[in-house]
């Protein structure tokens, strides 16, 4: 299952850490973030809750970047 998230964050660097934290989290299988865009997106893994793993996403986010919000979870 693939979804795409609002975000908001302040620099590119800040929006790469999110990516990484992102991609490190039990229940993604891949994870990209648009700068750009202010977009995440983000690939599930067979069988995760997106809402609890999404819940985790910003927790991971929010250790690199306190002030980023991830929007529709």
């Amino acid at each position: 299952m693939k979804r795409s998230y609002k975000i908001d964050v302040d620099c590119a660097n800040c929006a790469n850490k999110m990516e990484t934290a992102a991609n490190n989290t039990a229940g993604v299988a891949k994870a990209a973030v648009n700068f750009m865009a202010l977009k995440m997106f983000v690939e599930f893994e067979e069988g995760a809750d997106p809402k609890t793993v999404m819940q985790e996403v910003l927790k991971n986010c929010r250790r690199v970047e306190s002030e980023c919000e991830i929007y529709g979870i």
